[in-house]
């Protein structure tokens, strides 16, 4: 594959852009080798970004070992976890399409030969998934790997999540403050993603399910030494691809697409993902409709089971055999002549995985669910779909009725929640919360927490349209579309109707006829934007449905 950097670089049409290059020490033997961009998040706000700069460094001893030039930039990075319940929250999916916009600048005004991706966290991997589908080149992704489990906190090993269900405890006075304070100190024992499976490792993972990344290497443990040697021969392999001239697009296809679709639904990956795959398809000119994505976690057994809904942690997981393991147990449903960034086909890459722990990772014809973790639900509350994770709500809450406890943004629920005014057998009605409305789609995840704290997760649910994290559990419903400041009905809900959830048979349903909900529609009135300038002014212009990936359309179709 032809260098594209050979182009600017070529003496003596060129030589001004060899003299900035050699201004900060690159030499003649440094400019005539490939130069291949290293798109890194490292920052020190963001713990499952904080090892990026040593993990670059082994990325860098790899292409140069192989015969090229690193060339290192910056991406931003936001951290949900900080970001949550206030408005830094509105930030954090809009931050998706600005990584994917800033890789592709930085990529194209250089004109780069390859790209490796150095991210680890919930927006920041389908933001660099994206890139890569846009730009087409030869990528690999490297991500800096999960966090450990922390110290033991009700039945399991702590998280960064039990301190917000550990404030609900606090508040109905299960704990107390010692005991709250200590668990701040225990909770996350080193950087790396959230320990659980919450969006960021399941990116990472169906990231490697995709092809994008060596196998093996999603899960490998933050502060590992495996993951130093992932990351060198990361740098190693960027340039076979090169050499061979497989770009991304040979393996972000619909292929790739939707084998990442099936092993997250197998692992009972977050529900954001049916917010990134539409989004990332969209930059690869693949279709993944909702139908398409219920249509693959159906017929997709949940195999491996882990923090939300079990104890075990994604370090377990790892330990257990990891994506290669899943992919090997479920390989008869995977396109297995899928390419991928070895070289190899899937079915080459996991023809010697194995499972080693049977309470994570159980076979197909032994599974802990036939159906798969994710689910796309519709009915009249959600006539263009909405979403949910059975992986993480509990067989006897799969069917839930009740009465709309209805607020108009996460805040109010959360008051409400802490204070006492949500009460059992009540569905909580989160609205204008959307990609338009929120802006920017807000995880609900403090209202979920809230609950469980104060016993209410088994006799509560949540519905949405706004998103939850990757670690929620209970009964939730999320990405309901059309979002209320669209005019779903979400928006015309009022408090004492009766709303049933039937996640076996898909359905949402608000109990109102359709004559009342068009009555109550014609009286709507679009609420003022929240916001008026700035970025998340702009995005909520232009941000499509939750259904179609919230993306911000960039063609013409």
């Amino acid at each position: 594959m032809e260098w594209r950097s050979k182009e600017i670089l070529a003496r003596p049409n060129w030589s001004m852009n060899r003299a900035l290059y050699k201004s900060m020490g690159y030499s003649d033997y440094d400019l005539d080798r490939p130069l291949i961009g290293i798109a890194n998040s490292w920052n020190r706000v963001v713990p499952g970004h904080y090892n990026l700069d040593l993990v670059s460094d082994y990325v860098k001893q790899g292409i140069y070992q192989a015969g090229g030039t690193p060339v290192e930039f910056g991406v931003i990075a936001p951290c949900d976890g900080i970001a949550q319940a206030h408005d830094g929250m509105h930030f954090i999916l809009p931050s998706r399409d600005l990584i994917a916009n800033d890789i592709e600048i930085m990529i194209q005004a250089h004109r780069l030969d390859a790209l490796v991706l150095l991210g680890s966290c919930d927006k920041i991997v389908p933001g660099m998934l994206m890139a890569a589908a846009r730009l087409d080149l030869p990528s690999i992704l490297v991500v800096g790997g999960p966090m450990e489990g922390g110290c033991e906190f009700d039945g399991r090993s702590a998280d960064t999540t039990s301190l917000t269900e550990g404030l609900g405890m606090l508040k109905t006075g299960k704990i107390d403050e010692a005991a709250y304070r200590k668990l701040e100190d225990c909770a996350t024992p080193s950087c790396g993603s959230c320990s659980f499976l919450g969006t960021a490792n399941t990116m990472c993972c169906v990231a490697e399910a995709m092809g994008l990344s060596l196998p093996g290497s999603a899960t490998i443990p933050a502060t590992h030494a495996d993951r130093m040697r992932a990351a060198q021969a990361s740098g190693r392999q960027i340039l076979e691809l090169l050499k061979k001239g497989i770009t991304a697009r040979q393996i972000i296809n619909q292929k790739g697409l939707e084998n990442a679709i099936r092993l997250s639904t197998a692992i009972g990956g977050s529900t954001n993902v049916a917010l990134h795959m539409p989004a990332v398809g969209y930059e690869a000119d693949c279709e993944v409709p909702m139908d398409l994505f219920e249509a693959l976690c159906r017929e997709t057994p949940y195999i491996a089971k882990m923090n939300p809904a079990a104890p075990p942690n994604v370090p377990d997981f790892h330990r257990a055999g990891g994506v290669p393991a899943v992919m090997k147990e479920i390989l008869t449903l995977l396109h297995g002549d899928a390419l991928t960034v070895t070289g190899r086909t899937v079915a080459e890459n996991v023809k010697n995985a194995e499972s080693t722990n049977r309470n994570i990772i159980r076979t197909m014809d032994d599974p802990w669910e036939a159906g798969g973790g994710l689910a796309i639900l519709q009915g009249n509350l959600a006539p263009n779909t909405a979403v949910t994770k059975p992986a993480a709500i509990v067989p006897e809450m799969h069917i839930f009725e009740g009465t709309a406890r209805c607020f108009d943004s996460e805040e109010s629920a959360n008051q409400a929640i802490l204070g006492g005014g949500v009460e059992e057998g009540e569905v909580v009605v989160i609205r204008y919360e959307g990609p338009k409305g929120g802006p920017g789609m807000r995880e609900m995840y403090n209202a979920m927490k809230l609950l469980y704290g104060r016993g209410l997760a088994l006799k509560t649910a949540v519905i949405t349209d706004g998103r939850f994290s990757g670690t929620n559990n209970g009964c939730f419903v999320g990405h309901i579309s059309p979002e209320a400041a669209e005019g779903g009905t979400i928006a015309v809900v009022e408090n004492g109707d009766r709303i049933t959830i039937d996640i076996p048979n898909r359905n949402l349903t608000l109990h109102v006829s359709d004559t009342e909900v068009n009555d109550r529609l014609s009286r709507w009135k679009r609420p003022e934007p929240k916001f008026k300038k700035g970025y998340l002014a702009l995005y909520a212009t232009l941000a499509e449905s939750a259904d179609k990936g919230a993306i911000i359309r960039h063609r013409a179709e």
